[in-house]
């Protein structure tokens, strides 16, 4: 049904319902005359009268009465349809579709998760992770996070903390095969590199060379597509591999990651929350994003400061 009609078929109810056109109009925000013009036009296109109206009182006609009876059951449902859709963006509760990267983010999206859930336990989290980008309206997507930018222009993003690229080893790779003191010397060392999981193309490091963020492809002894399988490869002694804080961090402090190269180190991303709209956000959605900011702004334990880099890579020989 056109817009048009609806509003005239609202309006003759509001105004049967209020005993007046002036009323009517009043209540649903436009002037007396376009309330009776709404009305007007209905009965033209209808080929009926409605309304007996005078300046001072309105009264049903026999065709007026029969058609407020049969439309009424779907202008009860519309106006229920609008109470339930206002009240749903009020309740922090229901679905919650969350959609973030899989390489290495379970460790910084489960705390976040499990802290939402436990104050608002009528949230149901759909949670997708996934290193592709996907369609924002398709996928019907309330909360998202990538490391890089903003997925799509039509959403907003908010940068929550940078990533920090290391050059990482274990103590056990660098007493077998030595501490690299030079990008060059790299060339002599077992090289892991990502292969990126949706495009299946390798991946460069990520170097700062000279205050700017430069690109190389490292000669690899490994490559895969899995984060997890890198990061315990890494562990193992196996490889040297450039990795992000929010897998590498809390193994550098405990001594177990030794980061290498700290002047060439980068960290020119960031990861972003994002979502569709400023205004016509539901309070799940937006109480969900406020939390992500407040416990993610900044990074937290997930970023490493100078002193900590430094200091771990003293204690691994490689300072």
């Amino acid at each position: 049904m056109p817009i048009n009609e609806l509003r005239a078929i609202a309006t003759f109810a509001k105004a049967v319902e209020l005993g007046s056109l002036r009323q009517a109009a009043k209540a649903q925000g436009v002037s007396p005359q376009a309330a009776s013009q709404a009305v007007a036009q209905l009965e033209q296109h209808l080929g009926v009268r409605l309304l007996h109206r005078t300046t001072r009182s309105l009264a049903l006609t026999e065709e007026g009465r029969h058609f407020l009876e049969n439309t009424q059951p779907a202008l009860a449902a519309l106006d229920r349809a609008l109470s339930l859709a206002r009240e749903s963006r009020e309740d922090i509760a229901g679905p919650l579709r969350i959609v973030g990267p899989k390489s290495s983010f379970a460790p910084v999206l489960m705390p976040l998760l499990d802290a939402f859930c436990r104050r608002h336990p009528g949230i149901v989290a759909d949670v997708r992770l996934d290193d592709g980008i996907g369609n924002w309206v398709l996928d019907r997507v309330d909360v998202g996070f990538r490391i890089g930018v903003s997925p799509d222009e039509s959403v907003i993003a908010r940068r929550l903390f940078p990533i920090q690229l290391f050059i990482c080893a274990s103590p056990e790779y660098l007493q077998r095969h030595g501490v690299p003191r030079t990008l060059d010397d790299l060339a002599a060392h077992r090289c892991s590199v990502f292969r990126h999981g949706s495009s299946d193309h390798v991946l460069p490091w990520y170097l700062q060379i000279g205050g700017r963020i430069e690109q190389r492809y490292m000669p690899a002894a490994l490559s895969v597509n899995d984060a997890e399988l890198e990061l315990h490869a890494v562990l193992s002694g196996q490889v040297i591999a450039q990795l992000a804080n929010i897998a590498a961090a809390p193994y550098i402090r405990s001594g177990r990651l030794v980061p290498l190269l700290l002047e060439h180190g980068s960290e020119h991303i960031g990861l972003h929350v994002y979502y569709g709209s400023r205004t016509a956000v539901p309070r799940r959605v937006r109480a969900f994003i406020d939390m992500a900011v407040e416990m993610l702004q900044d990074g937290g334990e997930h970023v490493l400061t100078p002193e900590e880099t430094t200091a771990a890579a003293q204690r691994g020989g490689a300072g």
